[in-house]
């Protein structure tokens, strides 16, 4: 009994050292818990345009005003060894509350609500403390408001005057509106870059005078708006006309040694003699000579020669225009099966002198097991051409982004111990983006031929029995349209900030070639073909979403999220996806607890007819979960969960056609999951990582046996390990 006495004891010590978010607090500290800002007198006021003005703020919680980072700081001894740095490198210091910075938030949050447009408010403070944690309530009264009861405007007369009176409708100014700073700031903010827009080059927001007047009319406000020949930071003596501008000379400098065709850069630069002067047409012309990714460095430069002329001197730096590039991926699981992916391309950036780019693509996926004549091997070739223009249209048509057209071919030989299969594929379409931000690519014309030969007689024989297979498994015509959306908050190869991204993909197939199905000759199954091969029909479109956050000392720490969902359907003249467009699980940006492939669908059992797994589906649902936190040198290290699955929607014939069809009776059971380590090597243009997944959850382990123990993880059929270029998300 005193012995359960004193292992109770113990675990209950270490279970409150491990909880405790004060432990290494000072005598006399505290550790600030919360802020609470509410507004007593407008309960519709949205508190979050004050939050950013407090001046101390608690440490961030991930959930349920949780932060393990917080509680792994407190695990130090306070005796400044290795233990002591590793867990404050790790964790997160507690904030120490400090009464001054309370007062401040009070004078920075009457100022900002000043700023706002409510006078004379008021901020109460209430402080409470529990157990060294101090809460802070902000209790605000928002002062008086001042609707403009009239507006009065005067500006030069001219052809300011004219270009400024077409803009008032968009005014925001204007009666009724309460007054305020940030209203006046931000209009006169908009207003200069509008007038810019029309040539007037001079012009900013310092021209702009206001006189408030809240006296005259009680709970109103009478305010007058001038637009001077001067700015505030001058005097009279220093007033010129406001005139509109006009595009003197217009000179592009670029390295004696670049090769490139003059009338292209002349033709994406908007910039003109004769015309009027514009910003947007500037940044215009920036953007687009950026895009070509010819040179390092765009310098538009603007230079004022009379009293409305400026000139245009635009200089270019050369970028490196040709290089190779080396790719690789590795893969390993338990039951001894390696897995390679080598990738060599080559690009040239001005291929025809033209901002042209070529990129050349060799690439190979060979899996096998040492003293093992099992083995597959792929090879694949491809080749792009891209054009910075919209071939067969003129440049005038695109003010902004001028889209590239993509020409692209690829040849692909996959050697498998059940098949050979060639696959030649050729698109064309269009891709660009829309202010840095949004991508897009469309192929109205994608193609795929594919020839399977070589079949292993057991693995046909199998076929004969799966009317899914056996659809998904032949030579096929793949002609139809596809698109990829993708919006992300950072584009940057290795991101070091917070981001956000959303990816959407769209392929149709088929309905075009459906429409001349009754001219061409039929197989046995009344399928329409082309080339003695039938021609796909489907509809197919993954979806995935994606949140990073940054945390702890230099942002050194990050939680990385992603969900994904995908599905296809074959309709008309197919019965089942091609199986290149299946969905698959597993690898190095997936399920990282097992090899590509080697996941689902649905319950079903690994399928033996296949020697190197090749487990696919009709559908597809992932969600991955990745702790990414600093180790030393450039050497990161990373903590992942990773749940999803395959599945397919319609009855496939087969044995296992119950077991891997999507059904919400057992959809939870169907979820594969793992977890697992990682370890970077972060080379700011280069991501270099090794990660090793656990399984946790098999779904096509017999049940009762599909959640595995920890002296399971890494046995035969427990883990894989991935090594990777780039985060997998």
């Amino acid at each position: 009994m005193g012995i359960r006495k004193g292992i109770i004891s113990i675990l209950a010590a270490v279970l409150a050292v491990s909880c405790s978010t004060t432990r290494v607090l000072q005598d006399g500290e505290f550790r600030l818990a919360k802020n609470n800002v509410s507004v007593t007198n407008d309960k519709t006021f949205n508190t979050g345009q004050i939050e950013p003005y407090l001046k101390q703020k608690p440490n961030s919680y991930f959930m349920f005003g949780w932060n393990p980072f917080l509680n792994v700081y407190n695990w130090s001894n306070g005796k400044g060894n290795g233990w002591d740095r590793f867990v404050r490198k790790i964790g997160v210091a507690p904030v120490v509350y400090d009464p001054e910075m309370v007062e401040s938030s009070v004078d920075n949050i009457t100022r900002h609500l000043e700023y706002l447009g409510y006078f004379h408010s008021t901020v109460d403070t209430r402080i409470e403390v529990r157990k060294r944690r101090v809460y802070v309530d902000y209790d605000v009264t928002l002062g008086k408001q001042y609707p403009l009861k009239s507006l009065s405007i005067s500006v030069p007369e001219g052809e300011f005057a004219e270009e400024f009176y077409k803009d008032t409708s968009a005014l925001a100014i204007r009666k009724g509106v309460p007054l305020s700073e940030n209203l006046l700031e931000d209009e006169s903010e908009r207003i200069a870059t509008y007038m810019r827009n029309r040539g007037f080059y001079t012009f900013d927001q310092n021209y702009f005078f206001f006189e408030a007047d809240t006296l005259s009319c009680p709970d109103s406000a009478i305010l007058e708006m001038t637009v001077k020949n001067y700015t505030r930071n001058g005097t009279e003596a220093d007033a010129r006309p406001l005139c509109r501008f006009t595009i003197g000379q217009v000179a592009i400098s670029y390295p004696a040694d670049l090769k490139i065709r003059e009338k292209v850069l002349t033709d994406l630069n908007t910039i003109k003699p004769g015309r009027h002067y514009s910003e947007r047409l500037v940044n215009n012309a920036y953007n687009r000579l950026s895009s070509l990714r010819v040179f390092s460095s765009v310098n538009v430069e603007m230079t004022q020669r009379d009293t409305n002329i400026v000139d245009c001197n635009i200089n270019l730096s050369q970028s490196r225009l040709q290089g190779f590039k080396l790719n690789l991926e590795a893969s390993m699981n338990s039951s001894g099966l390696f897995g390679v992916s080598p990738q060599l391309s080559y690009y040239h950036k001005n291929i025809f002198r033209g901002g042209e780019w070529l990129n050349l693509s060799f690439m190979g996926n060979f899996q096998f097991k040492f003293n093992d004549d099992i083995r597959s091997n792929e090879f694949g070739v491809s080749a792009g051409l891209s054009f910075p223009k919209f071939l067969l249209l003129p440049y005038s048509l695109f003010p902004g982004t001028v889209p590239r057209t993509d020409i692209n071919f690829s040849y692909n030989y996959q050697s498998r111990p059940e098949y050979t299969r060639n696959i030649i594929s050729m698109s064309y379409g269009y891709n660009g983006s829309l202010r840095g931000r949004f991508f897009y690519q469309v192929y109205p014309l994608q193609l795929n031929i594919v020839r399977l030969m070589n079949l292993d007689q057991g693995f046909f024989n199998t076929l004969s029995l799966d009317p899914f297979m056996r659809n998904a498994y032949q030579d096929h015509f793949d002609l139809g349209s596809g698109a990829i959306f993708y919006y992300s908050t950072n584009t940057d190869v290795v991101p070091k900030t917070p981001f956000f991204y959303v990816r959407c993909q769209v392929d149709i197939a088929g309905n075009i070639l459906s429409a001349f199905k009754t001219l061409m000759k039929k197989d046995g199954n009344g399928a329409g073909i082309i080339w003695n091969t039938p021609f796909s029909q489907y509809v197919r479109a993954e979806f995935s979403v994606g949140k990073t956050w940054r945390f702890g000392r230099n942002d050194g720490q990050a939680l990385a999220t992603r969900f994904l969902a995908g599905a296809g359907y074959a309709y008309g003249n197919s019965t089942a996806l091609p199986f290149e467009k299946h969905f698959y699980s597993g690898g190095a940006n997936s399920l990282r607890g097992w090899q590509a492939r080697a996941v689902g669908p649905g319950l079903a059992p690994l399928d033996r007819t296949f020697i190197i797994a090749n487990q696919t589906g009709d559908m597809k649902l992932e969600a991955n979960l990745e702790y990414r936190f600093k180790m030393f040198w450039k050497v990161d290290g990373a903590l992942f969960v990773d749940a999803g699955n395959v599945w397919t929607l319609r009855d496939t014939g087969g044995e296992n056609s119950a077991a891997s069809k999507l059904m919400m009776k057992t959809f939870a059971q169907s979820i594969a999951a793992d977890w697992g380590v990682g370890v970077r090597l972060d080379l700011n243009f280069l991501l270099l990582r090794v990660d090793l997944g656990m399984r946790l959850h098999d779904p096509a382990r017999a049940a009762g046996e599909r959640w595995l123990k920890p002296q399971q993880w890494l046995r035969r059929d427990g883990f894989a390990v991935h090594f990777g270029v780039g985060y997998p998300f």
